[in-house]
């Protein structure tokens, strides 16, 4: 087994699950999925470069505004 693949999905794992207690808290459907269903829902949303394009009509869009925004509002670490 690679090493190399065994760090990044550790990796993709715990960005996961940070960001779920971080920023998905109070979304029901949302702070308790597998990480197969935050893929899906969450984390496959076109973008480009810095601009998101997020349809209207996208079911867990104001959830993914409030996670976004709960995780810029973080401190910087020191």
């Amino acid at each position: 087994m690679n090493c190399g693949w065994v760090l990044a999905a550790n990796i993709a794992a715990d960005l996961s699950a940070w960001c779920r207690l971080l920023g998905l808290y109070d979304c029901d459907d949302l702070k308790d999925t597998e990480p197969d269903t935050l893929r899906y829902r969450l984390w496959a949303l076109p973008a480009r470069a810095r601009v998101l394009k997020i349809s209207r009509t996208w079911p867990w869009k104001h959830a993914f505004l409030a996670c976004w925004q709960r995780l810029c509002d973080l401190p910087e670490s020191a």
